[in-house]
């Protein structure tokens, strides 16, 4: 039931989100360069890696030395706005329709991150990642790792299509008031270099 839900959900959004998708990548060409698209290998059910699909957000500005700047430098107000509005995220429909990931899940981390969980941690890979899920409508950047943990394996263990169009709602909803559910990991958090294992897995209300 779910993943027909994805799939219909993923390609009714593909087909009437197009026009918006091809201006978005044309002023990413524009203003950012090439390519459009990022692709970067993430774990997915059962910690399979897949290639995820975003909009590129940041340029290829380079120290003197030629490495590349710190994500937060190589962010221009171009890009602050098309993740404030999620539009980055779009292209992640792709891989609902494939059935890499799903509407709602825990977020698709770094591959790097697979050999540092708990075992109880690692259970947020018994379901597919998603482009939005209970940690994220739960405070995302905001809380730390453990926190995010906890909620990423809460929700393994009581999802529901209820909770899901519950998280969904939240998620359309913190979009429209630039609530921040989109602010990168990549950009706003440190690395996660491994904590304790989770002991409580009841979230705060929403």
């Amino acid at each position: 039931m779910k993943r027909f839900f994805d799939f219909i959900c993923s390609l009714v959004g593909l087909l009437f989100l197009l026009p918006l998708l091809v201006i978005i990548a044309l002023l990413i060409r524009m203003k950012l360069g090439s390519p459009i698209i990022f692709v970067q290998q993430r774990p997915g059910l059962k910690g399979k890696p897949f290639n995820i699909y975003k909009f590129r957000s940041m340029t290829n500005a380079k120290d003197e030395h030629g490495n590349l700047l710190p994500n937060h430098l190589r962010l221009t107000k171009f890009s602050k706005v098309i993740r404030k509005l999620s539009l980055d995220e779009l292209p992640q429909l792709f891989n609902v329709l494939k059935g890499d990931i799903s509407l709602v899940g825990p977020r698709p981390l770094l591959m790097d991150y697979l050999e540092l969980y708990s075992e109880e941690q690692s259970r947020r890979h018994d379901v597919r990642p998603g482009i939005t899920g209970w940690a994220q409508v739960n405070g995302r950047n905001a809380i730390s790792w453990e926190e995010k943990f906890e909620h990423d394996v809460w929700y393994v263990d009581n999802q529901s299509f209820l909770l899901d169009m519950k998280i969904l709602f939240i998620t359309v909803k913190k979009v429209l008031i630039s609530d921040g559910v989109n602010k990168s990991e990549e950009v706003t958090m440190e690395r996660f270099r491994g904590v304790p294992q989770i002991k409580d897995r009841r979230p705060p209300n929403v």
